[in-house]
C-alpha cells in the first residue's frame, strides 16, 4: 500500500490529505509498521522534461513509421540522455564497452543532477535533432523549443 505523507517537526509523518488519511484507518494505534519512504521530484518539472522528450521525438521521427512507437520512444529517450552525457559504462563478457542511459528517477538522480541533465538534454537536442532545421526552422518550432528553457 502506498500512502502520501508529509513530514512535520519532530519526525512526525501524517497523511498528505483526506484520501490518504482514509487509507490509514485500518492501522491500529500503537502498532509497529514497516514503511518505505520515497521522495518525489517536483512533478511539474518532471512533466516538463517528458514534454520535451515528446516534442523532440515528434520532430525526430517526422515521416518515419515504427511498429512499436512506444518502444521506439523509450530507445529515443535513452539515446538523448546518453548524448547529453548522463550514462554509465559497463563491460560485457567480450570486454566491449556498453553504454546505458542513467535513470531520471528521483531515487537514481538528485534534483540538482536532474536539472543539470535537463539543460544538457536541451543542448544535445539542439546539436542533433534540430541541427538540420537551423536554416529552415519555423518561428513556431523555435518558440516551442525556447519554451523549454
Amino acid at each position: 500500500m502506498k500512502i502520501e505523507v508529509i513530514k512535520h517537526p519532530g519526525g512526525v509523518f501524517s497523511p498528505a490529505n483526506d484520501m490518504e488519511f482514509e487509507k490509514t484507518v485500518k492501522f491500529k494505534t500503537g502498532e509497529q509498521y514497516q514503511v518505505e519512504i520515497k521522495l518525489h521530484r517536483r512533478p511539474e518539472f518532471h512533466r516538463k522534461v517528458f514534454a520535451f522528450f515528446n516534442f523532440c521525438f515528434y520532430h525526430w521521427k517526422s515521416d518515419r513509421v515504427f511498429i512499436d512507437e512506444t518502444g521506439q520512444f523509450d530507445v529515443f529517450r535513452k539515446n538523448l540522455i546518453v548524448l547529453a552525457g548522463f550514462y554509465d559504462e559497463y563491460f560485457n563478457l567480450k570486454g566491449e564497452v556498453r553504454i546505458e542511459a542513467k535513470s531520471l528517477s528521483f531515487g537514481s538522480m538528485s534534483q540538482e543532477e536532474f536539472e543539470l541533465c535537463y539543460s544538457a538534454l536541451i543542448n544535445a537536442a539542439i546539436r542533433t535533432i534540430f541541427k538540420d532545421l537551423n536554416d529552415s526552422i519555423t518561428e513556431n518550432i523555435e518558440n516551442q523549443l525556447l519554451s523549454f528553457f
